[in-house]
């Protein structure tokens, strides 16, 4: 295919957006476990978790003791700081790449942030300013780019605003979120079209999509027609979004990269290693993998185990 990228980057989120929506809680040594998977499956990006307070995501309250117990091996893994308060504790690990979580709309930002849609820059500003000033590598996602459970339609305008305000702070890359998987191809493009209109470049942009309405890998083909060579995908599919309830699966890694190999755009991900990965952590949860790909190529992983 022409007018393709020849390489992309997959940015894992699985131990992270993955796993934060699990209501029963899976064992520290096992997360590590797939984070070290992954990890040895050629991602060349794997966020390990979140330094959210554990009353609104229990299951990650057990992040620093992840951290610490990758190690060093940790130290350059992203985790997602929602405040001056997860930085802290990502500083005192002494980890070197935060990510900040933002909300293109006025409900999702009070219910997921408890602020306004304006107050969320006041509180992510000092946030930013100081990673930055330790050397910290700063990303930015913005959520709810296609659709909110609430507003319905988001206007592109108001996303790109929003976005741009984020990114600005000073992260080093956004990523633009179908929290709710409504998106479709026509919207990412013009949704891209419209960020490089308003001054930023296809590589400090990225794409986070869930397959809702099973047009994430779609999506994700209008985006490499777009020129984004940066895509966040869970292993298996995993994932959701605990306060957005009809945020399902994230758009699977597997199904991710079988659609890139197809097209010879060069990923660097070992598919059979991680299709081992997600039939192992499909176990651990005890349910079949969401992943067509995993499905297709590991049979027990579709199976419910007895």
């Amino acid at each position: 295919m022409t007018g393709l990228p020849a390489k992309v980057t997959i940015y894992e989120v699985g131990p992270r957006d993955g796993l934060q929506n699990e209501k029963g809680l899976v064992p520290t040594d096992a997360k590590a476990e797939f984070v070290r998977r992954l990890v040895a499956a050629g991602l060349p990006v794997v966020e390990a978790t979140s330094f959210v307070h554990p009353k609104w995501v229990p299951q990650l309250a057990d992040a620093a003791e992840l951290m610490t117990m990758l190690g060093d091996e940790g130290r350059d893994l992203p985790v997602l700081v929602p405040n001056e308060r997860g930085l802290d504790r990502a500083l005192e690990l002494g980890l070197r790449h935060v990510a900040i979580f933002g909300s293109a709309t006025e409900t999702f930002a009070q219910k997921n942030l408890n602020r306004s849609l304006d107050e969320q820059f006041a509180m992510f500003e000092p946030t930013v300013r100081r990673a930055r000033d330790a050397g910290l590598d700063v990303r930015a996602y913005v959520s709810m780019c296609f659709g909110d459970p609430w507003e319905g339609a988001v206007p592109v305008d108001q996303v790109v605003g929003v976005g741009k305000r984020l990114f600005d702070l000073g992260a080093s890359q956004l990523s633009l979120g179908d929290t709710i998987g409504v998106g479709t191809a026509n919207q990412i493009t013009g949704l891209v079209e419209a960020f490089v209109a308003a001054g930023m470049t296809t590589d400090q942009l990225a794409l986070h999509f869930h397959d809702t309405y099973g047009q994430a890998l779609a999506n994700a083909y209008a985006g490499l027609q777009a020129g984004i060579t940066t895509y966040d995908a869970s292993a298996g599919g995993l994932g959701g979004c605990p306060y957005a309830k009809s945020a399902t699966g994230n758009l699977a890694t597997e199904d991710l990269v079988w659609l890139l190999t197809g097209l010879g755009i060069e990923h660097g991900v070992d598919l059979g290693r991680l299709v081992e990965t997600s039939a192992w952590m499909a176990g651990v949860l005890g349910r079949p993998s969401p992943s067509a790909v995993v499905r297709a190529l590991s049979p027990g992983a579709a199976e419910s185990p007895t």
